[in-house]
């Protein structure tokens, strides 16, 4: 008889931990409110900011004299710019859906902190997920293709599928990366080097020692990011056998390498104020980004942890912008 009411219980559960332990789907269907949220506003940052820092670097090496309005006016700068910029805002969008989809058909988002996923939650179908994801990745690839347009450049086309097929495998396919501890390598390639790297190749033709130190300090903080949300879910993911490099780590040495992530852009930054007096106003982005080091070093409470990981992503857009905006105005 206990045999009989146990198989009852469980009757219809998936074979996922997590997702047998969850809570019960919604019945309500997805507005707008949610797919916005569904597209993670709070971590486009990581696509703003290698944007504004490889245009930043690209002028003050670009060897022409005048201004930064000047230099955007010559050979389609400010159009290979804002290019680049929907090129990197577009793919994290799509990366952002295609996490949705693809955790939420494996159960993995049943425990989450945070606001409800598209599909995990049952207020979405994950194929119509699934279409908004690649719908974004077309959208990125057709401003890929504006680029080379514009620059004659057609090898970005392989850098630009890599990125896409890149973006997909984090957590697609039968055995996605973002699952085995190398999310972060995604999110330092893509988020640090390509993009910074690739925005200032494309507008001077060269990648130089500022454009790597900018790429570096980019994809620390995309770093720093992903794994203070990771460590957030840390309890969630181990149980959904989800290993992400915070699973792996453990929380205590998780927490350590976050902190070292979050900071070591400013250690960076010194390559720029030697070079440029005025990028030392950048430091000023420490006032988002020491409140989002105790947080995420200390607190075990999943929602003061979403307060870290705004308050990284901000002090990421801030150190981009205000480094930017010194470099453009340099003498």
């Amino acid at each position: 008889m206990a045999r009989t009411k146990q198989q009852s219980r469980s009757k219809g559960r998936s074979g996922n931990p997590a997702k047998a332990a969850g809570p019960q789907r919604t019945k309500r269907k997805a507005t707008a409110r949610d797919w916005i949220g569904g597209a993670r506003l709070r971590t486009l940052t990581l696509g703003v900011v290698p944007v504004v820092l490889g245009t930043a670097v690209a002028f003050v090496d670009s060897g022409n004299p005048g201004d930064f309005g000047d230099y955007l006016g010559k050979d389609g700068h400010l159009a290979i710019a804002l290019l680049a910029l929907a090129v990197a805002l577009f793919l994290q969008i799509g990366v952002n859906y295609s996490n949705d989809y693809s955790d939420g058909v494996r159960g993995t988002d049943e425990f989450r902190v945070g606001p409800a996923r598209l599909t995990g939650a049952g207020i979405a179908r994950p194929r119509t997920v699934l279409t908004v994801a690649l719908t974004f990745f077309g959208l990125a690839a057709l401003a890929g293709i504006g680029i080379v347009v514009l620059t004659g450049l057609w090898w970005i086309l392989i850098v630009g599928a890599a990125a896409i097929v890149a973006a997909w495998f984090y957590t697609g396919g039968t055995r996605p990366y973002g699952y085995n501890a190398l999310g972060e390598v995604f999110v330092f390639v893509f988020f640090g080097l390509v993009a910074v790297l690739g925005t200032q190749y494309t507008q001077i033709q060269q990648v130089t020692a500022s454009g790597w130190a900018a790429a570096v300090a980019a994809g620390f903080f995309a770093c720093a990011v992903l794994m203070v949300n990771n460590i957030r879910d840390i309890d969630e993911d181990r149980l959904a056998g989800k290993r992400t490099l915070a699973v792996v780590l453990g929380r205590t040495v998780a927490r350590t390498l976050y902190g070292l992530f979050l900071m070591l852009p400013y250690v960076v930054l010194l390559w720029f104020v030697l070079l440029y007096f005025r990028t030392g106003f950048t430091y000023f982005s420490l006032l988002l980004a020491l409140p989002a080091l105790v947080i995420g070093v200390s607190s075990r409470k999943p929602r003061e942890l979403i307060t870290a990981l705004q308050l990284s992503s901000f002090a990421s857009l801030g150190y981009g912008v205000v480094l930017g905006i010194t470099l453009a105005v340099q003498p």
